[in-house]
């Protein structure tokens, strides 16, 4: 029978979705009451309102002056997909993939791109691949944080230097959270909807000079949806760069991006979004580290996220069960979680081990995240309750 008594506090926000993200604190409707509604986004307010989101992300996120950004359509997916399908083919091509989106690159560039000199370099959920492996003389596909195995690469110290290849960074739950060693990027992508709580459906694509010589100087010999094209007479189209989106963004979603790039200047830009994310994600590393269920996903400490936190089921009980009951026990966790209000949306991935994330980037706010650990506590000895009697 469960002892635990049900806690008395609630997470004031229980929202710990890994995407969309909970808002930051103090975000409310009436902060988006300057959005230019109705007007068309190549207006001078519309093409203002993006270059301005183009300017703040350069100013908070501290991209280098020479570097171009963009705001894309599709999300962090379309941004990256945006560049593979531009710009790989005139080199080899590795991918670094352990976990489930920067696996969907290995089918872009594997099975969809079908190039001839690709490989994959794989790891399962919680490790890192074999860095070493890397060719510098090949380009690179890689996930800096995986959002879905809470493993990301300590640094950019695995990439050359010298590198002859360009680097595609996919940094959509790292942008913001974890420094990005831009003198090892070329094109860096993410989305509003993640560090940032922003709203879905915009991806931000953010190009190194190598990676603008590789647009103008190579031509895929694939057929290059309008979506995707970047080039207009072997030149880069610098509108794009400049607010002149390629399709229609949402100027009320753009305005909610600017609002959460004001908030992070206001709290003291990068460096305490940094903090934040640290110290939100350190109660649950801390927690699992005393909790006998418990565990982390992430078996290197040098190598967990502290956005996506993903911990696994360890009782001896529940790893006994076959992997369907596993899984049955873990949603069942969830769903009392949810049921409670205290855990939304805090399921692992569907593909991966089943377990708990719980998204700790820089907008959720400590207290919420020191509340729900003894929720968790008796949400699974309630659950496992229910599994002993059942057996």
């Amino acid at each position: 029978m469960n002892t635990l008594a049900k806690p008395a506090i609630r997470p004031a926000r229980p929202q710990f979705s890994s995407g969309p993200t909970v808002k930051h604190p103090g975000w409310q409707l009436s902060n988006l009451a300057a959005a230019p509604l109705g007007r068309s986004h190549r207006s001078k307010i519309g093409k203002g309102r993006l270059k301005e989101a183009i300017d703040r992300t350069r100013e908070v996120l501290q991209v280098p002056a020479d570097f171009l950004i963009a705001v894309v359509p599709a999300s962090d997916t379309g941004a990256v997909e945006m560049a593979m399908w531009s710009m790989l083919g005139p080199k080899p091509v590795q991918v670094i993939a352990w976990e489930s989106f920067s696996k969907d690159w290995v089918v872009d560039v594997i099975n969809q791109l079908k190039l001839p000199n690709a490989e994959a370099i794989t790891a399962p959920f919680g490790v890192l691949p074999d860095l070493t492996k890397v060719n510098p003389d090949a380009d690179l596909v890689f996930a800096w944080n995986g959002t879905t195995s809470g493993v990301k690469v300590p640094n950019g110290d695995f990439i050359s230097a010298d590198r002859t290849g360009i680097t595609i960074c996919d940094a959509t739950s790292a942008a913001f959270a974890q420094p990005l060693a831009w003198d090892k990027l070329d094109v860096v992508t993410y989305s509003w909807q993640k560090v940032l709580g922003g709203e879905a459906a915009h991806g931000m694509l953010i190009l190194s000079p190598r990676a603008v010589a590789r647009l103008e100087s190579y031509e895929p010999a694939w057929p290059m949806p309008k979506l995707f094209r970047m080039t207009s007479k072997g030149k880069v189209s610098k509108e794009i760069f400049e607010g002149s989106t390629i399709n229609t963004p949402s100027l009320l979603c753009t305005e909610d991006y600017l609002d959460a790039l004001k908030w992070v200047s206001s709290i003291g830009g990068l460096e305490e979004m940094y903090a934040r994310a640290d110290r939100n994600a350190q109660v649950l590393y801390d927690w699992a580290d005393k909790t006998p269920w418990a565990g982390c996903l992430a078996e290197d400490p040098a190598t967990r996220s502290n956005t996506g936190v993903c911990l696994k089921i360890v009782d001896p009980r529940v790893v006994a069960l076959p992997a369907a009951g596993q899984a049955e026990f873990a949603k069942k966790l969830t769903d009392l979680l949810e049921k409670e209000g205290v855990a939304l949306d805090a399921a692992s991935y569907r593909d991966a081990p089943p377990g708990i994330r719980v998204w700790c980037g820089g907008a959720v706010e400590l207290s919420d995240l020191e509340a729900l650990t003894p929720w968790l506590d008796w949400a699974f000895a309630t659950v496992a309750d229910e599994l002993l009697q059942a057996a």
